[in-house]
C-alpha cells in the first residue's frame, strides 16, 4: 500500500503497522488520518491520498509509505509488552492533558479589604494567579489607580474580588472594573461575596428608594468584554427576587455558604435544626418557634446576614426557655455596624440564655473578619474553595 501527502513532498518515511490495523473500510481513494505529534502532544490533522495494493499477504506487519514535511510519527506493535505499557501510558497522559485544557487559568485581582480572601483562593488551585493593582489617592481624595501588567492579561480570564464594605469605596473599585473588560479579556468575572443593598429592595410607601435596584443596575452596565457578559458571582442575596433587576449586559451566579455550614454541622453529632420565624408587627419584633422541638437540643439558628443581632438575640432567648441544650447562629454576612458583634456573648457551656456556643459568619465582610477572629464564640468559615470553584464555571 502506498500513500502521498497533498503537501509539498520533503523526505519519504515508512512506518510498520500489524495485520489487524489494515482494513478496507479503513482507507479510501481519498481519506482523512488522525495522527498524534508526539513532540507537541496536540493533535494533528493530515489528509493523504491512500490505495491498497493487497491484503492477502500474512506477515507480521505491513509498510505505509508515505511524505511528510512534519515530525516523524510513532506507531505502537499491540503485540509488544512494552507497548501495551506505552500505550497505557500515552492514554492516561492523553486523559491528562484533556483534563487540563478544561480547566481556566483565572488571573485573579483583588482590593485591599480583600486581599487576605484573594491569596486563600489562589492557594485553592494552581489555575489561580494573583494580580496587584495599584491603590491610591490624589490630593483632592479622589482615586489614582494602576493595573499592573496590563498587556499581560489579553487574552486571559480574569476576576475581580470586590468589596462594597462602604460607599467610600464602591467609586475606586467601580473604576477597575469597568476598564477591565476593555483589556481584550477572553472572559471576566466580577466576585461580589456580599451584595450591600440587598435589604433596600422594597418600596414601602411612595418615595423610598431601593438601592438594591441602583447598584444591580450599575453592574449591568460592565462594558462587555471579548468574551461576553460579565460574570457575577455572588453568596445568598438577601431577597432571590432581586435576581431580576440585573440586565442582559451580566450573567449572575448565586452561590450560597449554606453548604461550608452543613460540613461544619457534620462534625456536630448532636446538632439539630429549628426555623426561627420573624414577625413584624409596626416596630414591634414577635419571635416565635415555627416547627421543631428545642428541649434537650443543640440548636442552630440561620440566617442570611446580621447587623445589630437584635433578631438573633430574641430567636436566643425564646429558645432557650424552650429547653436548649445549646444554642448557635450562622450567617454568611456578618456586617455588625458600630461593631454590634460585641452584643453575641460565648456560652462557654454555661446557660443557653446567656451566650451561644457558636456564632459562624463566613469571609465575605473582611472587615468584621478582622475584629473577630479568635474570638469565642465567633468562627469563620471561608468561602475561598467556593469562590475557587464557581471560576472554574
Amino acid at each position: 500500500m502506498a500513500a502521498s501527502s497533498p503537501a509539498t513532498p520533503t523526505a519519504g518515511k515508512s512506518l510498520s503497522l500489524p495485520p489487524r490495523c489494515l482494513s478496507s473500510s479503513l482507507f479510501s481513494s481519498s481519506s482523512s488520518l488522525h495522527f498524534l505529534n508526539p513532540k507537541s502532544t496536540t493533535d494533528v490533522v493530515r489528509s493523504v491520498r491512500c490505495s491498497v495494493r493487497s491484503f492477502e499477504s500474512q506477515s507480521a506487519n505491513r509498510a505505509l509509505d508515505f511524505l511528510s514535511n512534519g515530525d516523524p510519527i510513532s506507531v505502537i506493535h499491540p503485540n509488544s509488552a512494552s507497548s501495551n505499557s506505552a500505550s497505557l501510558s500515552m492514554a492516561a497522559a492523553s486523559s491528562s492533558e484533556s483534563a487540563t485544557k478544561c480547566v481556566k487559568r483565572v488571573c485573579l485581582f483583588y482590593c485591599d479589604e480583600t486581599k487576605d480572601l484573594a491569596e486563600r483562593i489562589a492557594a485553592q488551585s494552581d489555575f489561580i494567579e494573583l494580580r496587584r493593582i495599584n491603590w491610591k489617592k490624589f490630593e483632592d481624595g479622589f482615586p489614582n489607580l494602576f493595573i499592573h501588567n496590563a498587556q499581560g492579561i489579553r487574552g486571559q480570564h480574569v476576576a475581580f474580588l470586590a468589596s462594597f464594605s462602604s460607599p467610600a469605596v464602591i467609586f475606586e473599585q467601580l473604576s477597575v472594573i469597568y476598564a477591565l473588560p476593555k483589556l481584550f479579556l477572553s472572559s471576566f468575572t466580577l466576585v461580589l461575596p456580599f451584595f450591600p443593598t440587598g435589604t433596600s429592595e422594597r418600596m414601602e410607601d411612595e418615595g423610598d428608594v431601593a438601592t438594591a435596584f441602583t447598584l444591580a443596575r450599575i453592574l449591568s452596565n460592565i462594558p462587555i468584554s471579548r468574551g461576553g457578559p460579565t460574570s457575577l458571582v455572588t453568596f445568598d442575596i438577601h431577597a432571590l427576587q432581586e435576581r431580576f433587576y440585573f440586565g442582559d449586559n451580566i450573567l449572575p451566579c448565586f452561590e450560597s455558604g449554606i453548604p461550608l455550614l452543613k460540613n461544619r454541622l457534620q462534625q456536630l453529632p448532636d446538632s439539630d435544626n429549628i426555623v426561627c420565624n420573624k414577625v413584624r408587627i409596626g416596630d414591634k419584633r414577635i419571635v416565635r418557634v415555627k416547627e421543631g422541638d428545642a428541649e434537650g437540643r443543640h440548636v442552630v439558628i440561620v440566617d442570611d446576614l446580621v447587623q445589630s443581632g437584635g433578631t438573633l438575640l430574641e430567636c436566643q432567648k425564646v429558645l432557650a426557655a424552650h429547653g436548649a441544650a445549646r444554642i448557635s447562629a450562622y450567617v454568611t454576612h456578618g456586617i455588625f455596624p458600630k461593631s454590634s458583634w460585641k452584643r453575641f456573648k460565648h456560652a462557654n457551656g454555661g446557660d443557653p440564655a446567656e451566650g451561644l456556643t457558636y456564632f459562624w459568619i463566613t469571609d465575605s465582610c473582611a472587615l468584621t473578619v478582622k475584629e473577630v477572629m479568635n474570638k469565642p464564640p465567633f468562627e469563620v468559615l471561608t468561602l475561598a474553595g467556593s469562590i475557587a470553584s464557581a471560576l472554574q464555571v
